[in-house]
């Protein structure tokens, strides 16, 4: 399958750098720790999806823009080898936190939804850190077992499953289980997020 990567963490660090914001400003602003904010800025890690809200929305940018989206289109058919994959890490030093994506909007223009195939790997060492941030989410579990972990709730759900939560309660998504898992996610990005 021939799919564009996009490396997330450069697009981070030439938007920090522009905006004139230090990693210490943009942790305050996200919550994101500053060393979690480093490696991503330097593709050791993948973050979740509520960081890249987080960082988007503190950076004053888009989803999409994060994406490398070019939002010309008032329509987006995106053929399965043909989707926009999201750079897990660019060298061999990299650490999984469990996540990878291809964008599934990324030529739609004025969306306020989203929409994301993830793949969920078991993470190597790495603690996952509840995020929230603006907007709703719905998951649908295609393959393997999902952990969804929402405020004091816990449960895990088996292809077939969905689940559908306000962003702003505090929650990880994660793989389940030793094998990896696939979710179809979409975000409602509200105004705030609008891509123009």
């Amino acid at each position: 399958m021939s799919k564009q990567n996009i490396t997330i963490g450069k697009k981070i660090k030439a938007l920090r750098i522009k905006k004139e914001m230090s990693i210490e400003d943009v942790s305050k602003k996200t919550g994101i720790s500053e060393d979690v904010i480093l490696e991503i800025e330097e593709n050791k890690v993948s973050p979740p999806l509520g960081n890249i809200v987080s960082l988007a929305d503190v950076l004053r940018v888009t989803v999409g823009e994060l994406f490398g989206d070019s939002a010309d289109s008032p329509f987006c058919i995106v053929r399965s080898d043909n989707r926009k994959a999201v750079s897990r890490f660019s060298s061999v030093v990299g650490k999984s936190s469990g996540y990878s994506y291809e964008s599934l909007g990324h030529r739609k223009q004025n969306r306020q939804m989203e929409p994301f195939l993830v793949t969920l790997t078991p993470a190597e060492n790495f603690k996952l850190e509840p995020n929230q941030h603006v907007g709703e989410e719905i998951i649908f579990v295609l393959e393997g077992q999902v952990e969804v972990r929402l405020a004091d709730h816990t449960d895990i759900l088996n292809p077939g499953d969905s689940i559908y939560y306000d962003s702003t309660l505090p929650h990880i998504v994660s793989c389940h289980g030793n094998d990896p898992a696939t979710i179809f996610a979409v975000i409602y990005a509200k105004k705030e997020m609008l891509i123009l």
